[in-house]
């Protein structure tokens, strides 16, 4: 069974070599977020794109999130963010780019998913090179 602290492992060998591969993790993370992970209660997904200086260097941030809410002894504890995050330069096609979409405001996952798939957003930074991908998980 999937745990939130083994969920970046296990979503990185099931990515294996290709995390460069915009369209093939897209795939990948799409089935890792139908598989139930213990103690989550609801799937909370986020999509996010936009030109951001988080790094002290303005980049445009392409970045997909499952979030997992963590809990003690049946008392919220914190949550936990987990990314799958690539990194471009800011050309002027992308700096026009922002979004910020939750899968809980959509009836299902799958309308989620072809929401998504749909904006110019999600299709535009799909046919260029990121300079970095990463996925790792973190407490917020």
């Amino acid at each position: 069974m999937v745990t939130v602290k083994n969920a970046e492992s296990y979503l990185k060998e099931k990515i294996g070599e290709d995390a460069d591969d915009i369209k093939k993790v897209w795939e990948t993370f799409k089935d890792f977020c139908k598989e139930p992970v213990e103690g989550e209660e609801d799937k909370e997904i986020l999509f996010q794109c936009g030109v951001y200086d988080f790094t002290g260097e303005e980049l445009f941030h392409f970045d997909l999130v499952r979030q997992f809410t963590v809990y003690e002894e049946d008392e919220y504890s914190h949550m936990e963010h987990l990314h799958c995050e690539w990194l471009f330069k800011p050309i002027d096609e992308l700096r026009k780019l922002e979004v910020s979409e939750w899968s809980m405001d959509y009836d299902d996952i799958e309308d989620f998913f072809n929401h998504i798939e749909k904006l110019q957003e999600f299709k535009i930074p799909l046919n260029l090179k990121p300079i970095k991908s990463e996925i790792y998980q973190e407490e917020v």
